[in-house]
């Protein structure tokens, strides 16, 4: 559903490290080692994102000299350089996605940079939406199972299904017993 209004030519932008601290599906693939749990974060993403058009860049904090960039599949994937926080690359590629027409969705629960990126007119998401977005099954799968499920039940496939179970039973005709008197006659 509102996926789709970001579908063209927009960036998703995800606050790497802050999805890891701030989700126990990440935070437990971290007590391993954190490259266990960036390696998790990105093979959620691939799994969402990999047959869209959309752009999904995930920025990490790093201590290198340089930007280090790589492409994993279809995420590409950034750390900062030394002194400079993945915020500040976050808010550098939201600024320039605007200027080039794109949209951006960002992912993350860093007040300041949502604040930055609003600014900018991109879209702010946490980074608990970002990982029920990722868990979710695809709409149209959900749609087809449900379809599958009641086809079944109509067809008598699923055995336990009746369909009498879907029909409210009948409410039993009950006489209303007549009070007696207490007069005698």
């Amino acid at each position: 559903m509102g996926e789709n209004r970001y579908a063209v030519d927009s960036d998703v932008l995800v606050d790497g490290y802050n999805v890891i601290k701030n989700n126990i599906m990440f935070r437990a693939a971290e007590l391993r080692s954190l490259a266990d749990a960036r390696t998790l974060l990105l093979r959620q993403l691939q799994n969402r994102y990999g047959r869209t058009t959309q752009r999904v860049i995930v920025v990490f904090d790093g201590n290198d000299a340089r930007e280090q960039e790589r492409y994993e599949e279809h995420i590409r994937v950034i750390f900062s350089r030394y002194g400079e926080t993945a915020d500040n690359v976050i808010k550098r590629l939201a600024a320039d996605a605007r200027a080039a027409g794109r949209r951006v969705v960002m992912y993350s629960d860093d007040e300041e940079v949502r604040y930055s990126v609003a600014e900018h007119g991109g879209a702010i998401q946490t980074t608990k939406q970002l990982v029920t977005r990722v868990n979710a099954a695809p709409a149209d799968m959900e749609a087809r199972s449900r379809y599958r499920q009641q086809m079944r039940r109509i067809y008598g496939i699923d055995t336990p299904y009746k369909l009498e179970d879907e029909q409210e039973p009948a409410k039993p005709y009950r006489r209303k017993k007549k009070k007696k008197s207490s007069r005698r006659r």
